[in-house]
This record gives C-alpha cells, sequence and structure tokens, in this order.
C-alpha cells in the first residue's frame, strides 16, 4: 500500500493533542501546527513512509506546507 497524506496528518494529529481534525489546505507552517523541531522529525517521516531519502532540492518549505502539497511533491 502507497503512503499518503492522511498517514502524514494522524502523525501529526498524535503530536498535537490539542488540534481534533487537519484540512489538507492548512498551511502546518504558518500555523505552527509543526514548528522547527518537529519539522526535522516530519522529514525523517517522510523518508521513512517513502522508504527513499529525501534529496535536499526536495526539502523546500513550500513542499510542506499543506498536506496537499506533501502529496503533491513526496506521494505522485
Amino acid at each position: 500500500m502507497a503512503a499518503t497524506w492522511t498517514e502524514v496528518r494522524d502523525w501529526i494529529l498524535e503530536r498535537n493533542p490539542d488540534l481534533t481534525d487537519l484540512q489538507p489546505e492548512t498551511d502546518i507552517i504558518d500555523s505552527r501546527i509543526v514548528d522547527s523541531l518537529q519539522f526535522v522529525e516530519l522529514v525523517l517521516f517522510i523518508e521513512d513512509l517513502r522508504g527513499t531519502a529525501l534529496e535536499s532540492d526536495d526539502v523546500s518549505l513550500d513542499s510542506f506546507r499543506t498536506l496537499k502539497s506533501i502529496e503533491q511533491t513526496f506521494f505522485q
């Protein structure tokens, strides 16, 4: 089974117990749902889901802003 943004959403929700839902278009960076330390963990989590390391060109902040952009950049 291929990884999807829903697995990333679940990972984020586990780390933010006050958050009950997360829409695919929500900016998780500007809204500070994912802080700088969690961002590094998020990159590693996405690498685990993909089964491959991300290239440095793939790690732009815009690629991680929303669940939708994560899906489009890393899981298609």
